[in-house]
């Protein structure tokens, strides 16, 4: 699958969460004030993807970081199954400086998965992470409520979301040197690595949904 549609996938997927939380920070504010509230959290929250966008880039760099990050990614993949979007509680501003403050705070908990999965999608291509940033941008003031509705009618979306997720992992994890290694030293196939971690994120998600 390309880079950008893989991006567009994952920021439909990982950006739902961000445009609830908004809506529902912003609800109690009047109507002329509630725009500029969803504006400018937007914006703030946007400015902190940016920021861990260029810290991640820069880790990704360091030992074991790959490593790391696909074992996080993994859980992600997991937390995508698992978590129920229904349920949300987000306290309420009842000024447009407070509803701006708890929707960048907010969105800085909430958007690292999101970043991280650009980084690892985009392989640390700056201007393809970029475009993936920018793409979220929309996605967060517009599509992300309707994609809900459709995520709630076609539940197979999120399994091919977080198969796509677990696999993007599963690359970040075989790019560590030392894992490089290994599979040389004991001819362990990098595709056999792949679809067991994907398959394993997936059957585990599934069995785990299929409890709550």
């Amino acid at each position: 699958m390309e880079p950008m549609i893989q991006i567009l996938l994952i920021n439909l997927l990982l950006s739902g969460d961000n445009a609830i939380v908004i809506a529902m920070a912003s609800r109690n504010l009047p109507n002329e004030i509630q725009r500029k509230a969803i504006w400018w959290g937007t914006a703030g929250a946007i400015s902190m993807r940016v920021l861990f966008t260029f810290i991640m880039i820069h880790l990704l760099k360091m030992p074991f970081i790959h490593l790391i990050g696909g074992i996080l990614l993994v859980y992600i993949a997991y937390k995508l199954l698992v978590d129920n979007q229904e349920n949300h509680s987000v306290k309420s501003g009842e000024s447009l400086k407070e509803a701006v403050t708890i929707i960048v705070f907010a969105d800085v908990i909430m958007s690292l998965d999101n970043v991280l999965a650009l980084t690892a999608i985009a392989d640390s291509n700056l201007p393809l992470i970029i475009v993936g940033i920018m793409l979220s941008i929309p996605i967060i003031l517009t599509a992300s409520e309707l994609f809900l509705k459709i995520i709630n009618k076609y539940p197979i979306i999120i399994f091919i979301g977080a198969g796509l997720l677990a696999w993007t992992a599963g690359e970040m994890i075989i790019k560590e040197q030392r894992i490089q290694y290994f599979f040389r030293a004991n001819q362990i196939s990098e595709l056999t690595v792949l679809t067991a971690i994907t398959v394993f994120t997936v059957l585990v998600g599934t069995i785990k949904r299929g409890r709550i």
